[in-house]
């Protein structure tokens, strides 16, 4: 099953693409304080709620990179309906190998649930961080271990447990590369629930409306073994966190 179709078959219900609130990223987008006009980048945009946020509340010029076309094209529809004369521009490709001719160039960089595209969190900052002006803004997405998972867990997940860290472990490495915690975003139990929840539910809806799609069985597969191993482990084991950093100019 082509890994695109999964997601956006997946995701078809989310307004938000990872385990986060409205009213979380509703005060995120009200703290980061934007000027009119502010270059944001954002890499593995998916559907590009956060980006037209930012447009509609500070009239941002942005460009989103996602390598899903499910993705781009809902990006561009939504954009289209909400704020049809921003200045956002998307493109389908590998957020990897996206490289602005000029550096240190953004006002905002950010990569949210994305970290797999840069190998790790580490390598995601760093590379975020080449995007953006001396006292620009960096914001990363990640899962963190809230409890110590257990092998069955990590097996599920085709995960190591250097895979990820903790919360204050992502914050340390931020600091490691000259970077200073502003604010985070740590997703509630209730923000996981109705992300996984949305997921199961799109899903069968999807099977039991097209019976004669042959990725039918291989996507219910998937979908059962990522609910129960999140039932059974993922819930008390993995949290996720959005951080927002910036250099200190000391």
């Amino acid at each position: 099953m082509d890994i695109w179709k999964y997601f956006d078959i997946t995701h078809r219900e989310h307004t938000i693409c990872n385990p986060m609130s409205d009213e979380k990223l509703n005060k995120l987008v009200e703290l980061l304080r934007l000027n009119e006009n502010a270059n944001v980048l954002e890499i593995a945009c998916g559907k590009a709620e956060f980006l037209i946020r930012l447009a509609e509340t500070y009239n941002i010029q942005g460009l989103g990179i996602d390598i899903s076309p499910f993705c781009i094209i809902e990006a561009k529809e939504k954009l289209k309906k909400r704020c049809p004369n921003a200045k956002i521009k998307f493109i389908e490709m590998d957020g990897a190998e996206y490289k602005h001719p000029e550096e240190n160039y953004f006002d905002l960089a950010m990569c949210i649930g994305a970290e797999w595209v840069f190998n790790g969190f580490r390598n995601t900052l760093k590379y975020l961080i080449q995007n953006v002006k001396r006292d620009g803004l960096v914001i990363a997405g990640c899962p963190f271990w809230q409890n110590e998972p257990t092998e069955e867990y990590l097996q599920a997940l085709e995960l190591k447990k250097n895979s990820y860290g903790t919360h204050y472990e992502n914050m340390l490495i931020g600091n490691e590369l000259g970077l200073e915690l502003l604010y985070s975003v740590v997703s509630s139990k209730d923000d996981w629930d109705h992300y996984e929840g949305l997921n199961w539910y799109s899903s069968i809806k999807y099977i039991n409306a097209n019976p004669d799609d042959k990725d039918n069985q291989e996507l219910y597969d998937r979908v059962i073994k990522s609910r129960d191993s999140y039932l059974k482990w993922g819930r008390e084991t993995l949290g996720w966190g959005i951080c927002i950093f910036q250099r200190v100019n000391l």
